[in-house]
Order: structure tokens, then sequence, then C-alpha cells
């Protein structure tokens, strides 16, 4: 399947284009187009005219693109054949016979769309027609080989009989399954038809009962199979929520009760969404993580209700799967200062060892710094890049406490993905302001985070060097230049330069330093 683009804002050349579009006639316009296409290389004219072939072919005039001739539906098939018997093909024939494909398809031929795309379309995804690719075929083509191979299957949809279009989908799908990933085929097919499927009402129910049995590979497996999403698609389509509940209940499998709570929470009944995430949670209260999601549903649905259990049941979720984002949705929750402190204390006689960075945060939030200093001189010295180390929530909020920026490219451990968005998870440094953590007048403390950080980073480079960690030499030398910038002293700078000499065998890492600190 082709991969989306980045999004790029739009800025004045693109502002020019619609400015200037706007005063083009018809005629003007397709002059333009007419010119850029012949500028274009074969790939992206193949993609340009696919695009403008399928707009008019999808527009209110009725035009249809020309048919396709018997000579050049025996031409496709001709080609096919030998180019499958040489196991070679010159992707711009390729492009041109897909081409031919997707007209007939647009044209609603679709016994010539059907055969075009069935002879070429499976042995380019099993890969029995090499087109000098490195992996995928979209790295040569200009098709887009996902949309020809949906096409394909609403061909088969088309041209089978009523009583065997389920059947005959089925057998479609698979025959392109290289080339489509197909999770929701109504909705792929529905995404390219020309127009709407007949007989859809009569088809959906066939096709639940054709997929009603997971594959005999399948069978016993807590992995979301092909089929196991197939099954929820048509459910939704046909029962909706209560259709996906009875399914979740029997299953009780986590992709099957995540698309119940899902389907429920689209529709906007918070109260009904709120009952769905706690009935769900019981159904699978052995898996601790899918509990805690569903939890944090509940939360958010409690949150849209106005309801005064939310700060319960955020800290429900946390005590469930600890994580640092429960804990900063929980203890974002406090009404008081007083309440957070609390929280805080609770937490901690809650949190599990393992959860360092959790118990950093939660010691910073009570005040005890010192302690909290103890787990960044103590942190491993390699995975820092791991959520739950401390110097990843530390090191940054120390420099920020004592009077450094903090660094841009640092922050709070990743999102989870079971993140109600609804549910704020404030920043770290909001929760520390609020827990009127402060430590400009204690000087001790000071020299106490000071010489943690120094700590760190002196592991920092030592376990880059020893393990040959060359892609980390900049996060270490941002580390002594962070612990420079936060004590602007003579005693700091022989500090820094005597990292330096010990590592002067590092030109590398000596070229990482110098740039930080800012001096050669």
């Amino acid at each position: 399947m082709r991969h989306a683009r980045t999004k790029r804002a739009r800025g004045p050349a693109l502002t020019n284009v619609d400015a200037a579009l706007a005063t083009m006639s018809a005629d003007e316009l397709r002059d333009v187009v007419r010119e850029v296409i012949r500028e274009l290389d074969a790939s992206a004219r193949t993609r340009v005219v696919s695009a403008l072939v399928e707009q008019a072919a999808r527009g209110t005039s009725g035009w249809l693109p020309a048919a396709v001739t018997d000579a050049q539906l025996a031409e496709a098939i001709t080609f096919v054949r030998a180019a499958v018997q040489v196991h070679h093909a010159d992707p711009a024939d390729v492009d041109e016979y897909l081409a031919l494909g997707s007209r007939a398809f647009l044209g609603k031929d679709y016994t010539s769309a059907h055969r075009i795309f069935g002879a070429l379309l499976p042995p380019l995804g099993d890969g029995d027609i090499h087109l000098g690719q490195d992996e995928l075929v979209d790295e040569v083509l200009g098709a887009d080989t996902g949309a020809c191979a949906a096409q394909y299957v609403v061909s088969a949809y088309m041209l089978a009989p009523v009583n065997e279009r389920a059947a005959a989908v089925r057998a479609a799908i698979r025959a392109v399954r290289g080339l489509g990933h197909f999770w929701e085929p109504l909705r792929e097919m529905e995404r390219v038809a020309i127009e709407p499927l007949p007989e859809l009402e009569d088809f959906l129910p066939r096709w639940r009962v054709l997929i009603a049995s997971p594959p005999a590979d399948a069978r016993g497996s807590t992995w979301d199979s092909r089929e196991d999403r197939w099954r929820r698609e048509v459910i939704a389509r046909l029962e909706g929520p209560r259709g996906l509940a009875m399914n979740a209940r029997s299953t009780r499998r986590a992709e099957d009760v995540r698309a119940w709570c899902s389907s429920v929470v689209a529709t906007g009944d918070w109260r009904s969404a709120l009952q769905a995430f706690g009935e769900a949670a019981a159904l699978v209260a052995d898996d601790v993580r899918l509990s805690a999601e569903l939890f944090d549903g509940a939360a958010a649905a409690a949150q849209q209700l106005g309801l005064e259990d939310v700060p319960a049941r955020l800290e429900r979720a946390w005590r469930t799967a600890p994580s640092e984002l429960r804990l900063r949705r929980w203890l974002g929750s406090s009404t008081s200062t007083a309440t957070l402190r609390e929280h805080v204390a609770a937490a901690l006689d809650a949190c599990p060892p393992e959860a360092v960075g959790q118990r950093a945060l939660l010691h910073v939030l009570a005040g005890a710094l010192t302690s909290a200093a103890g787990l960044l001189a103590e942190a491993p010295d390699l995975g820092w890049s791991s959520g739950d180390h401390p110097g990843r929530l530390l090191f940054p909020l120390f420099a920020s406490m004592l009077g450094a920026p903090r660094p841009p490219a640092w922050s709070s451990s990743a999102a989870e993905l079971d993140a109600p968005e609804c549910v704020v998870a404030p920043p770290i440094e909001a929760l520390v302001m609020r827990a009127e953590v402060d430590v400009a007048a204690d000087p001790p403390v000071q020299a106490t985070l000071l010489a943690a950080m120094r700590t760190a980073a002196e592991r920092r480079l030592a376990a880059v060097t020893t393990h040959k960690r060359r892609r980390h030499y900049g996060h270490a030398a941002e580390l002594v230049a962070t612990c420079v910038a936060c004590d602007a002293t003579a005693e700091s700078a022989r500090w820094a330069v005597g990292l330096a000499a010990v590592y002067r065998g590092f030109p590398a890492l000596r070229g990482e330093l110098e740039r930080a600190l800012g001096e050669p």
C-alpha cells in the first residue's frame, strides 16, 4: 500500500496557485494540465492521469472512459503470460496495463477489469513478476496497486451471482493479498466503487456467515487476524454497538472489547460508554494492561458526564497498570495542593519498585529532592530512551530548577496508546508548580542536584564510549553542557575541560562536546 506523504504548511506559492486557478477558464486550465502532464516522468504521469480519469468518471457529467477493446484485453493477457514465464517485466508496461484495468473498471466494464487485474495482480503480489524493485512494487510503479486490488475485488462482487458473492469476494481478496491489506474490506470496496454496491443488504449477512469461523491455522490464537477484523466490520454494519457487545462478551478478546467500547463512544452516548467500559473491564480482568486502558476510558466518560468520582477512577487505572501518563492524569485531577500531596504520598506507597521514573517524579512532588537526586545518580548509564529511565525526567527538571534552559529535545515519556484524549495529563512542570516545590533558597539541595547531574553525565560518557554508542555521543555531550549551564563557574568549566581531556581519544565525541559547549 502506498504510504501517506508528510503534510507541508501552505506557503505563498500554494496561495498563489489557488488564486491563479480561480482566475482561469476551463479551457485555459485544460491547456495547462496537458502541458504539465507532458513534463512528468512516467511514474508521475501515470498517477496524474489516473487521478484525472477517476475524477471525471466520478463526476456528475455521466462521462465514462473509452471502452477497452477485445484486442487490448487480449494484448494484456498475453503480456502477463510472457512476464510470468520470464519472471520479469518493465514497470512502465505494468503501469500501462494496470491503467487499462482501472479504465475498464471506471467504465463499469467489470468483466474486462476482472480479467486484467486477475491476470496481473496475483503474480505481482506473489513475486512471480519482478520489476527491478528492492522490496515493494510501489517503489517502481506509478499505479496505486492497493486501489487496483480493491477494484479487482469490487469487480468480483459485481460479476458474481448474489448467492455466490461472499465466496467470490473472499477468493478475490486472497488472490491479491500481497498487494492490499483489506483490514476492512467493506470500506475498501466502497472507497473505490464507481457506483453503489448492489444488493449490499443481502450480501452482508451472507458475508458474515462465511467468515464466522476463524481459519484452521488461527483457531485458539489470541492474535487479531484479518478475519477477526472482517467479522467486527460486518457486525458493526449489521447490528452496531449492540452486536459488537455480544461479540465481545462471547470472545473476551482484546480487540473485540476495544471495538465494542469505541463504537459506543462514537455514538456520543457517554452514559452508555461508561457502562460499556465498566462491563468490558470485568470481562478482561485477567489482562491488567487492557483493564487499565478500559478504566481510562471509564474515567473519560465520567468526566464527560461531570461525575465527581473522576479522580478515583483515574487512581484505579493507575493502580491497575502504573504508568507515568496515568500517574500524571491522576495527580492532575487533584483540586488543591493539599490534595495533590495526599495523592503523592499514597502513590509512593503503591508505586512498584521497578517503576523508577514514576518514583522519581513522586519524590520530586513530595519535596524529597535528595531522594530523587539519588535515583538520578544511580540510574543506568544506558537506556536513556526508555520511558521509565529517571534521567529523562529528572535531568531536564533539575536543570530547570537550577536556572538552565530545558533542552528542547527532551520531554516527558511518550504518550501511551491507551490515552483517552479528553482526560488531561498535565505537564510535569505544571505538577511541580502546583506542588510548590522550590529549591531557589536551599543551596545545599542545589549542590546535591548538580552533583547528581554531573554523576549521571560522567556515567553516560563512559557508557557510550565503552559500548561504542556513537549515535549517542551528542546526547552525552548535551548532558555535560547542561551541567555547565546550571553552574557558570570556573569550577564547572574545569570539570568540563577535564572530561574532554579524558576522552581526547574519541574525536567524534570531542566534536560533540565542542558543539554543545559552544567553544573549540
